[in-house]
């Protein structure tokens, strides 16, 4: 395909006014399908920038113009920028996550009218399908091996009549308390009586707290529950699954099986979490020392011949602390001493084991049917040489070494995809945004699509927070159909977080459309060209 001619670009985030956030444009000048970078239209940028913080310190800015307004004459309807042509690309399909909420703790689906309203429109825009999490604290809620799926059978009903596939999360986890999170759904009633005579079935911190988002990965062949071990309760739950829906395995409605590993669903460890006040952009603390783990790591030690490496870190500090403030994070600190590699080494083993035995059982109970893996951004410190954030979530993968590939090496065992966050942010506005954090969006996103390819697993993504606007869905499609590659490799799929009422205003929603279209290849009218609005004015 080929493509010469420029635009000029003016860009907005989603409404200002909406967010609170201070008015904020970008202005970029490049050759189409050339647009990585932060090359700016010159002087634009600039003088965007210092009307705004003109505004901010309270100056008097009603007689001093603003340079993008002067460039945009009144009667000039669309405002012109840069955009890639993906017209004749390969199709990616697009599915949207319904609410966290859908389903009620009573297993019953939450005003069905109005979600059925909601699925038709998105229907309407040709989108492929829908991803929905099957919540393990609703389903087995109160007795071991007693599972309700009647609210989830209405459901995938609904979705089937209305021609849409389905993308489904099986939740082995806690819901509420995480960014995005609005329901709460604990786990099990049955599991959590057993936490309050055993907590150390949860993961737990360097203090002792502990976290009920999930079962640690200690437990995986304990038995501790009731009888069973953890990797036979997850098991029994996909079993059981796969034996109710078998119509919709048979119909091809179901397209994918999304296991969750971790909390959020993630395979990770729950380093960062809210509820012990971690804030971005934290480093998180390692989350072993309940004691089935630290049984693992004493064990581990005395294999290796020094037994008195069977401990965690004593100086990483706090949840909130910086990599340069410890003295195991910071540029030469123990992290790369030889116990440090050796913790970060067994550390990162037990979460690549625990994904090896968790879809070793998905294999087993969806035999023939496509399974995924979820695997978090986090994309704070990546500038820094330990990744701090990285490590204590269990990604070993400082600046000298790759921390996704013997990930990516598990999940072709398994012929599992690798599903992967965090695709549309930019680490320009992040530098902008945090510059304190060291974060690289960009370059983490990169690092782990290629990990992936090249073990030759498919790679989807989602949006990490809600997206509206022309610019976040421009840089997914880059992310997902990169541009000039030797191989053609683009992503499998793209999954949209998430279904709500601001994504079906009425802009929002054109917006919205016009990416989908994108993702699948097809032609817009109105490339190159964004409407006028008064929200693409400074205020």
């Amino acid at each position: 395909m080929s493509i010469s001619s420029i635009h000029t670009v003016v860009c907005r985030p989603v409404s200002v006014k909406k967010l609170g956030a201070p008015a904020r444009l970008s202005a970029r000048r490049s050759r189409v399908g050339e647009w990585r970078g932060a090359s700016t239209l010159s002087g634009a940028r600039p003088l965007v920038f210092a009307f705004a913080k003109a505004k901010q310190k309270g100056e008097s800015v009603e007689d001093r113009a603003s340079p993008i307004e002067d460039q945009l004459a009144d009667d000039e309807p669309f405002v012109h920028f840069d955009e890639r042509d993906f017209a004749g690309t390969a199709s990616v399909p697009v599915y949207v996550m319904l609410p966290l909420g859908v389903i009620d703790m009573n297993s019953e689906v939450v005003e069905p009218e109005v979600l059925l309203d909601q699925l038709r429109t998105l229907k309407s825009v040709n989108v492929d399908g829908v991803m929905v999490d099957c919540w393990w604290g609703i389903v087995e809620s109160h007795t071991p091996q007693v599972y309700n799926w009647s609210g989830y059978k209405k459901l995938f009903d609904m979705i089937r009549h209305l021609g849409l596939k389905l993308q489904v999360v099986l939740s082995f986890h806690e819901c509420g308390g995480n960014v995005g999170d609005d329901v709460h759904i604990q786990l099990p009633e049955w599991v959590r009586e057993i936490g309050q005579t055993n907590p150390d079935i949860y993961f737990t911190d360097r203090t002792g707290l502990r976290n009920s988002e999930c079962l640690t990965w200690g437990i995986d062949k304990q038995r501790v529950l009731r009888g069973r071990t953890a990797l036979e309760v997850y098991f029994d739950y996909m079993r059981s699954f796969r034996v109710e829906f078998d119509e919709f395995f048979e119909d091809k409605i179901i397209t994918e099986i999304e296991v969750g590993l971790g909390p959020c669903g993630e395979l990770r460890y729950p380093s960062y979490p809210a509820q012990h006040g971690w804030k971005y952009p934290g480093i998180g603390e390692f989350q072993c020392y309940d004691k089935y783990l630290m049984k693992s790591l004493k064990e581990a030690a005395e294999v290796r011949g020094h037994s008195f490496w069977g401990r965690g870190p004593d100086n990483t500090e706090s949840y909130n602390s910086t990599p340069h403030g410890t003295g195991f994070f910071r540029d030469g600190g123990d992290y790369a001493s030889y116990y440090g590699r050796f913790f970060l080494n067994w550390y990162s083993r037990v979460l690549i084991d625990h994904g090896d035995r968790v879809l070793s059982m998905a294999n087993l109970a969806f035999e023939g049917n496509s399974i995924a893996a979820k695997l978090s951004g986090i994309h704070w410190w990546y500038k820094t040489a330990s990744h701090a954030a990285e490590l204590t979530a269990g990604f070993y993968n400082p600046s000298n070494r790759d921390g996704y590939g013997p990930i990516a090496a598990m999940l072709k065992k398994h012929d599992a995809a690798l599903n992967f966050t965090c695709v549309e942010l930019r680490t320009l506005d992040q530098h902008e945004d945090f510059p304190e954090a060291l974060a690289d969006p960009e370059g983490l996103v990169w690092q782990v699509l290629n990990a992936a390819w090249d073990a030759n697993i498919p790679v989807a993504s989602e949006n990490a927070l809600p997206c509206y606007d022309r610019e976040g869905y421009n840089k997914i499609l880059e992310n997902a159909k990169p541009l000039n590659d030797p191989d053609g490799r683009h992503l499998s799929c793209f999954t949209y977080l998430r279904l709500n009422t601001t994504l079906l205003e009425s802009q929002n929603f054109v917006e919205f459309e016009r990416f989908v279209k994108r993702m699948h290849g097809e032609a817009v009218s109105d490339l190159g060209l964004l409407p006028r609005t008064q929200e693409t004015k400074l205020e």
